[in-house]
């Protein structure tokens, strides 16, 4: 068995469920020690059962980490460097989705999805960063989105806030590279993965909204998108091969349809390619009825 101090430490936000869970795993199978944030007391027990499971057992430690609270972020920060004294991996990966048309949503909703997606990942990335800077060739790997690319309609809330990661991590990318520190952004499509049914299908238009025809379109297609997806495994897998990367580009952008959106959206004209869009929902939609 490696030392611990020999072996590479990984920390791992939003690890109860979906990407962050299945990043924790893989991670732990390439030999990582993961410390694993969990929101919830209750997902530890489930994620230890399935790291006993893979095999994983005994490199997986659960650790109570909401990013939206600075005392729990805090507190992770002091138990990876008072245990292993080194953090090598950082996954950005705890967030949850607000969606519903600009004008309907709350204001209170739209400050929660920033206060989660952004602010927290800022909180988390501010405290952990003397540490990634003193271990040498860590890595900083975001979970962004194709919606960090593409604004959709319906995707405002949850948009904004990958848009200002994308900013950010811009920006930080450069303020590390003199300490060897690689920022990397991941760019999924739409898997399905717990936040549709816990985030995205929970919207709903009201019976007299104006938007009721085109967020129902929105939604009929995003459903169907994810699950017509790839394994989030996929994910994972990428995740894990970037955190033994030598020098990793910048940004990943998979499946492959999520490459193709982006793609499609650099080279056409704003308008056309927003146009295109909304035919596709219609389209979609109307072969849905």
């Amino acid at each position: 068995m490696t030392k611990i101090e020999e072996q590479r430490v990984a920390l791992v936000t939003g690890a109860s469920s979906g990407f962050g869970m299945l990043i924790s795993l893989a991670l732990a199978q390439a030999g990582y020690i993961v410390v694993a944030g969990v929101r919830r007391p209750e997902a530890e027990d489930e994620l230890r059962l399935r790291a006993e499971q893979e095999g994983a057992c005994g490199l997986i430690h659960p650790l109570r980490l909401d990013i939206c609270r600075l005392e729990h972020i805090e507190q992770a920060s002091a138990y990876i460097e008072d245990t292993y004294g080194r953090l090598d991996v950082l996954v950005n990966n705890a967030g949850e989705a607000v969606g519903g048309m600009v004008e309907e949503v709350p204001l209170v909703d739209w400050r929660r999805q920033m206060e989660t997606n952004f602010f927290g990942t800022l909180a988390v990335t501010q405290a952990m960063l003397p540490l990634l800077r003193t271990t040498g060739r860590a890595k900083i790997i975001m979970l962004s989105s194709i919606s960090g690319v593409v604004g959709f309609p319906g995707y405002g809330p949850y948009a904004a806030s990958k848009f200002a990661v994308e900013g950010f991590s811009e920006s930080l990318s450069m303020e590390l590279a003199p300490w060897g520190v690689d920022v990397v952004l991941v760019q999924p499509g739409a898997y399905g993965t717990p936040i549709w049914r816990k985030s995205f299908g929970a919207i709903q238009s009201g019976e007299h909204s104006p938007y009721r025809e085109v967020l129902t379109g929105v939604l009929a297609y995003s459903k169907r998108t994810a699950e017509q997806a790839g394994d989030p495994m996929e994910v994972a897998r990428l995740v894990t091969r970037i955190a033994t990367m030598r020098k990793p580009k910048f940004r990943y952008r998979l499946p492959r349809s999520t490459q193709w959106s982006a793609w499609v959206k650099l080279l056409l004209p704003d308008r056309l390619f927003q146009r295109i869009v909304m035919r596709l929902l219609r389209q979609k939609d109307a072969g849905r009825e």
